[in-house]
This record gives structure tokens, sequence and C-alpha cells, in this order.
């Protein structure tokens, strides 16, 4: 594990080797992720990926997340302080992740045109910079593009849960477990985010787009991926049974060949 500095702030960053000659893959985490939050007691759905499909790797924990330095004052007033925002975030967040710190870890890391894999948030954050940047390619599972009564619903049970036990089990992967919870929870459950809407965005979507969903999945329903759909016709749809929120933690095996495949298709 390493850390990249972004404009004063730390980025918590893991690399997984791999062939060069191939775009590799950069995993965006959910709203409550990390790097470490990729694994599942000894298992790496993404180095097993980048196995499968002889690409080289790497993972980071978004500021606030993992091991990464914290938002400051993550529940006072929203702002500005240079590159970076504080405060409590504002409904553009993810935006912001997507267009203004992202391509800053890139030239940081020196990686171009990546296949971005996304989770929940992450895949939205994935969606949005296919829609502005170019990339090799995009595989997203259980992206929201527009907000769902089902997804506040379970939101607003993860904070019930957050006082009750959740705490302490995301405390194994947060740093700072405050930071990770209230700057998605917040957010995700105000009132001037339920007009949150990328469905336009998507549209301008060219290059090669895979989406993935569970059919149990408890923050979403299908509905986000016939959105997408309609404004990207070329997008390769993965519908998983017996799948929720989590494909990589439900159904990896499903899921690396489907990639796999997917990715062995591209020029």
């Amino acid at each position: 594990m390493q850390r990249i500095d972004i404009h004063g702030v730390a980025l918590e960053v893991e690399r997984i080797d791999g062939p060069a000659g191939r775009a590799p893959l950069l995993f965006l985490h959910e709203g409550l992720g990390s790097v470490s939050m990729w694994r599942q007691r000894d298992h790496s759905w993404p180095h097993e990926l980048c196995a499968a499909t002889g690409r080289s790797g790497v993972l980071y924990s978004r500021r606030g997340y993992g091991r990464s330095d914290p938002v400051p004052d993550v529940r006072g007033e929203p702002g500005t302080r240079g590159f970076w925002s504080v405060g409590r975030h504002g409904p553009d967040y993810m935006h912001r992740e997507a267009l203004t710190v992202l391509p800053a870890l890139l030239d940081a890391l020196g990686l171009r045109q990546p296949v971005l894999v996304g989770h929940s948030d992450g895949a939205t954050i994935a969606l949005l910079h296919a829609a502005s940047h170019p990339v090799t390619a995009t595989v997203v599972m259980a992206p929201h593009v527009f907000v769902e009564d089902v997804a506040i619903q379970a939101i607003t049970a993860a904070r019930e849960a957050f006082g009750s036990g959740l705490r302490e089990r995301l405390a194994r992967h947060h740093a700072d477990v405050e930071s990770a919870f209230w700057q998605w929870n917040d957010v995700w459950l105000s009132a001037a985010f339920r007009s949150f809407d990328i469905r336009p965005a998507c549209g301008r979507i060219g290059s090669p787009l895979m989406l993935v969903q569970g059919l149990q999945d408890e923050y979403g329903t299908l509905e986000q991926l016939r959105a997408i759909e309609q404004r990207v016709p070329h997008a390769v749809t993965l519908e998983l049974a017996d799948c929720g929120h989590s494909p990589h933690r439900d159904q990896p095996q499903a899921l690396t060949r489907a990639v796999a495949d997917f990715l062995a298709a591209l020029p």
C-alpha cells in the first residue's frame, strides 16, 4: 500500500502487477468502501479479475475512506479550500470526484485511458468520467444514475444501523469511520440530492460499456440499467440471479468470467 499526494491530500493506493501493453484496471469503490473492502476474507476479487484478464490494476480509497486523509469538518457547512471541498458534501460530489479528483489522480499515477471498474457510487463516478474523458472501457456494477425510493430506504436503514454495530464493522476498514460514513449518508439523505440525475450525461459515453446488477439489489432496481441502455445502445448488460448490491461478493466467479469475456472482445 502507498499514499499518493493530490493537492495536499494523501490518498491510499494499492497496485496489482500485471503484463504491460494493456490498459490497466482502475477500481472505484462504493459509498462506504475502501481498498480493503474489495477483499472478502482471503479472497480479493480485483486480484482475481486482473489475473483473468491479463491486466495490471490500481485500487484507491477516496478521500475520507480507508487510509486516505479524512474530510475536514465532514458534517459542517459545505465549501471549498483550494482544490478540495470541505464540510458536508453537495449533490455534485460524484461529479467533483469524476471530473476533478480522478483526472488529477490518473496524472499522478501516470495512467492513460484505463478500464474503469466501479461499484455503486464508484460506478456512478466511472460513468461520469467516461462521459467526459477518454477511457478504454467501463464496467459498472449497481450504478446510480437517478435516485430511487428503494435506495433512500436502504440508506436510512444504514443510518439506524450505524449506532448499533455497523460503526464497529466499518472501523476495521476506515481510519476515520465518522468521515467515511457521514460524507456518504448525509448527502444521500438530503432533500437536495433527490433531484440527482446523470441520465443525460450517460448519452455522451462512446467507449465500450458493461452494466452489471444483481436481481436482489437492495439499493436499486433494474430501472437504473434500463435508463443507461436507452442512452448507450452499445452497452452490454449482465443481470445476476441470487445476487444483491455487491456482485463481486455475491457472484464473483460468474462476474469474473463475464467481465473477462467483455474485455477480451475489445480491439
